[in-house]
């Protein structure tokens, strides 16, 4: 039985956000259902910390030593969950950076997994809807464009993210099913028209 590739939402938390920061918290959470979140273990020669990101995500250095998941078993997990699947993060470049030293400190290619932005999941998700009511291309990208920016507008007035992994990816789960409400009204008025 062949596993059907699933829209994945991920995020990760970071011990700062410098050079040599590592990742603490990863969440993610499958469109079809299913979500995890785990505290990451840092491995041995992880030392880098920020008491600027302490404050922001409110886990402590002690917390991931005591209650995380050593990285090597994070990583392989999440080689085993996640690959084959879109995955989605906010920030791709951190996350990426995140992801890729998490995959290398256990063994893994850095490359396992790869991440694309979230903007390429909404704008895909918009435009195919548009395409199937008929929407002419020559105006399809600007209505594209105006149903995304009111998407944002409207999560950006829910405030800030609560930077942990696993809401932040809701987050963006929610904000990619808004953006397909969106587009589906619109298409669906298109059909009410006289």
């Amino acid at each position: 039985m062949s596993m059907q590739p699933d829209v994945v939402f991920l995020d990760f938390e970071a011990s700062s956000l410098g050079k040599e920061s590592y990742p603490i918290e990863v969440g993610w959470i499958f469109a079809s259902g299913g979500e995890e979140s785990h505290l990451i273990k840092p491995a041995p020669s992880w030392t880098d910390w920020s008491a600027e990101s302490e404050a922001t995500h409110h886990l402590t250095r002690e917390q991931l030593m005591a209650k995380g998941t050593p990285h090597d078993v994070v990583a392989r997990h999440m080689l085993d969950v996640l690959s084959g699947h879109a995955l989605f993060a906010t920030a791709p470049s951190w996350d990426g950076h995140w992801l890729s030293r998490l995959l290398r400190a256990a063994g893994l290619p850095r490359h396992a997994l790869r991440l694309q932005d979230t903007d390429v999941a909404h704008t895909d998700a918009v435009s195919l809807i548009l395409r199937k009511a008929g929407v002419p291309e020559d105006t399809l990208g600007a209505r594209a464009k105006a149903i995304l920016t009111e998407a944002r507008l409207t999560d950006e007035e829910e405030g800030a993210p609560d930077h942990r992994a696993l809401a932040d990816a809701k987050r963006e789960l929610r904000l990619w099913r808004d953006v397909q409400g969106r587009a589906e009204a619109y298409a669906n008025s298109l059909g009410q028209r006289p």
